[in-house]
C-alpha cells in the first residue's frame, strides 16, 4: 500500500478578506489558451440558447471585452434586475469574486464589477461580526441604498477556504424556512 501523508494544517489567525455576499446566481467564464470562450452556471455549461437568467447571452454580447480577463476560470455573481433580491437595479451586473486579482486593476473589463471588500486583515470572529453588523446597518456596498443585503463571504487565505454568513437564517440549512 502506498503511504498517504497527513496534510499540513493552515493557521487560522492569518489574513482574510471579507466581501459582500451578493444574492444573485453563480456565473463563470472560461477562456482557454486557444481563445475558446465558454460560459457556465454553478454546475453546468450554459449557452444563449440554454441560458441562466441571460448570463450566456450577455457574456457573448460582451465577449470582446471579456476576453481581457485572460486565460482561465473567472467566477462571479450575475445579479440585479429579475434575479433574487434585484437590489433595486434596472439592469443585471456581473461581479467577479477574485478581489486579489481584480480590485483596483485597470485591466478589469468595463462591463464587469468586483464584489465589494468589507474587511481585509487578520481572521478573527470579532472582525467577522463587525463586518456583518456594518452591512446590516449601512446596507449593500454593491448597490448603495439597498437595505436588505444577504450577508458576507469570508476567504481565509492560509487555508484557501471560503465561508459564508447570512444576515437572516444563517443557522438554517439552505432551502429551509
Amino acid at each position: 500500500m502506498e503511504f498517504q501523508k497527513f496534510s499540513k494544517i493552515p493557521r487560522l489567525s492569518r489574513g482574510c478578506v471579507i466581501t459582500e455576499k451578493i444574492d444573485g446566481t453563480n456565473a463563470s467564464i472560461y477562456i482557454d489558451e486557444d481563445g475558446e470562450f465558454l460560459t457556465g452556471s454553478r454546475n453546468r455549461w450554459i449557452t444563449p440558447e440554454d441560458d441562466n437568467y441571460g448570463f450566456a447571452r450577455w457574456a457573448n454580447e460582451n465577449k470582446e471585452q471579456l476576453m481581457g480577463l485572460g486565460v482561465g476560470w473567472h467566477y462571479g455573481e450575475w445579479w440585479g434586475q429579475g434575479i433574487q433580491r434585484k437590489y433595486g437595479l434596472d439592469e443585471k451586473r456581473f461581479s467577479l469574486f477574485n478581489t486579489g486579482r481584480w480590485k483596483d486593476n485597470p485591466e478589469l473589463p468595463i462591463c464587469c464589477h468586483v464584489v465589494p471588500i468589507i474587511f481585509e486583515g487578520i481572521f478573527d470572529t470579532n472582525n467577522i461580526e463587525l463586518a456583518l453588523d456594518n452591512l446590516k446597518q449601512r446596507g449593500s456596498y454593491a448597490s448603495p441604498e439597498f437595505m436588505k443585503p444577504e450577508g458576507i463571504v469570508i476567504f481565509q487565505k492560509a487555508g484557501q477556504n471560503l465561508f459564508k454568513k447570512t444576515i437572516e437564517k444563517d443557522e438554517a440549512p439552505k432551502g429551509t424556512n
